[in-house]
């Protein structure tokens, strides 16, 4: 096949019919994330019977989500939702106590106009009991966007901190200027502190080696040095009713004080690769102030001017625009740590914005795409298509180029290119290194016209839908179900193997067929 370079990335939009799951199956995997949380599925049976598929959690495991069932009274107006929602609520409150109640709203709320937002600030303040509404119904693109709303109506409860205040030169300057601070209140005891304090006033195990320091409780309730001592950061303490959040969750240097400002990253991941995403990040001098969403609901990061955040999945652009225009955080812009490329072309962006200078990325990726040899030697030179469905094609397909593959075309629901612009540079500059021809990029599009472009080019493999794979497979194209990578651990180094597990398990398995003379259907 000859190779046409061009210039630029091509865009083309559809919008024709295509297939995903409905959004509210975010449920999934955010209630396992938020260990304290529970989801109250607002619908009808159809998406009960979703959930119920879907998940596929028996009623008698107790899983930490439930459906409030719309029915005709409710639909026309005959019966009282708040009485009924606070009922519900108040039930999940006796049976399970959680620390926050998320509300999902779904299709059926949004036709009939239920006043979700309305009604859930005074059933909050009956029951005494966070609750979150996150309208993640079937309108939107992909079903991964659940996910986009959920986090985005959570950054709204996230403490509040101004960072400008504390931060106010470069990282790179070496040095942070002390903030002015007030003199002690008449009377207020000093608190000894022999490690220095964490933002919630309790004492910290390891920190600074220069002794003992002195802090006193100024007028707002926070932690003042007493004149004599090492100086160090204003840090409210809890129940501080200055209307600043904590510096909790960021070291201190040998001086006393952070040499960058706070960093919080969003996007649900498993706690292990959290771990390593942080631990990636703190090779570099980089300390994650907090995560969102958090383990438990009352250990939300801290947000507000001055505070960097970075996503790590292409589907969040709601909530990046969310904490950018609402809470004034600052947003680094950069590649998903999709991949050996992307996680280093992510540590490195990070790395620059906050003034510091990347060690040991090159040979860390380098050795990386050593141990993926084999795989690489399955994949390289073949083709494939993405038809489109999680969101996450664009970080995969620019994987996949690196790995030596062609790709003809990236479906994808619904691309927010600001928010992707990194990624789209760096697929485009992979194009370009690799040699390879740059794809077609097909936002929205119609999967019968997809269907005719695969019968054409005729692909090794096609990434697609769960609604396609057999139609595909019986005319003899290699495919690969597109919700496999979404619940798959796919970020940073040490998971880029189980990418390529998986785009190579139906290569393998149709050449083992071949190796036994089963290589065409019996229709």
């Amino acid at each position: 096949m000859e190779t046409d370079f061009n210039d630029t990335l091509a865009f083309d939009c559809e919008t024709g019919n295509y297939h995903t799951f409905c959004p509210i199956s975010c449920v999934s995997w955010l209630y396992q994330k938020i260990e304290d949380s529970f989801f109250l599925v607002i619908g009808t049976k159809t998406c009960g019977y979703f959930l119920q598929n879907a998940l596929g959690v028996m009623i008698f495991a107790e899983p930490r989500y439930a459906m409030a069932e719309l029915e005709e009274g409710d639909i026309s107006a005959q019966l009282n939702d708040y009485r009924e929602l606070k009922r519900l609520c108040l039930k999940i409150k006796e049976d399970r106590n959680p620390s926050v109640i998320v509300w999902i709203g779904t299709c059926t709320t949004e036709i009939i106009k239920m006043d979700l937002e309305g009604m859930a600030p005074r059933i909050e303040a009956d029951i005494g009991m966070p609750i979150v509404v996150a309208r993640a119904n079937g309108l939107d693109y992909a079903f991964t966007q659940g996910e986009d709303t959920v986090l985005a109506a959570m950054s709204h409860r996230c403490p509040s901190l101004d960072a400008s205040k504390v931060y106010q030169s470069l990282p790179s300057e070496g040095h942070l200027k002390t903030p002015v601070v007030d003199l002690p209140a008449k009377g207020s005891l000093p608190i000894k502190a022999e490690q220095g304090l964490h933002g919630n006033g309790e004492t910290q195990s390891k920190g600074e080696s220069n002794g003992a320091l002195l802090f006193t409780k100024g007028r707002d309730n926070s932690l003042l040095p007493i004149s004599g001592t090492t100086p160090s950061l204003a840090l409210p303490l809890k129940g501080s009713r200055s209307g600043l959040g904590t510096l909790s969750g960021l070291e201190r240097s040998g001086n006393g004080s952070a040499d960058h400002p706070p960093l919080v990253l969003f996007g649900s991941l498993p706690d292990s690769v959290t771990r390593q995403l942080s631990m990636e990040l703190k090779k570099q001098g980089i300390t994650v102030s907090g995560w969102l969403p958090s383990q438990r609901y009352t250990e939300l990061p801290s947000l507000g001017d001055g505070v960097y955040v970075c996503g790590v999945n292409p589907f969040l652009s709601r909530t990046a625009t969310t904490l950018m225009r609402r809470r004034r955080c600052k947003l680094i812009g950069a590649p998903f740590p999709i991949g050996p490329d992307g996680t280093r072309a992510w540590i490195e962006k990070i790395c620059s914005v906050l003034g510091k200078e990347p060690i040991g990325l090159e040979e860390r990726e380098a050795t990386v795409w050593n141990t993926l040899e084999d795989y690489l030697a399955l994949v390289r030179g073949k083709s494939v298509f993405f038809m489109g469905d999680n969101l996450l094609e664009i970080s995969l397909a620019r994987f996949l180029v690196r790995c030596g593959m062609i790709v003809y075309e990236i479906g994808i629901p619904y691309m927010d290119r600001r928010f992707q612009a990194a990624e789209l540079a760096l697929l485009e500059e992979t194009c370009k290194r690799m040699g390879a021809p740059l794809p077609r990029i097909v936002e929205k599009p119609d999967n019968y016209h997809q269907v005719q472009r695969i019968r054409e080019l005729k692909p090794d493999l096609a990434i697609t839908g769960m609604a396609h794979a057999n139609p595909l497979e019986a005319r003899g194209i290699n495919t690969k179900w597109s919700v496999e990578f979404t619940f798959a651990q796919i970020h940073g180094f040490g998971n880029s193997r189980d990418i390529l597990e998986l785009v190579t398990r139906p290569l393998r398995r149709n050449h083992s067929l071949e190796g036994l003379g089963w290589n065409s259907f019996v229709l």
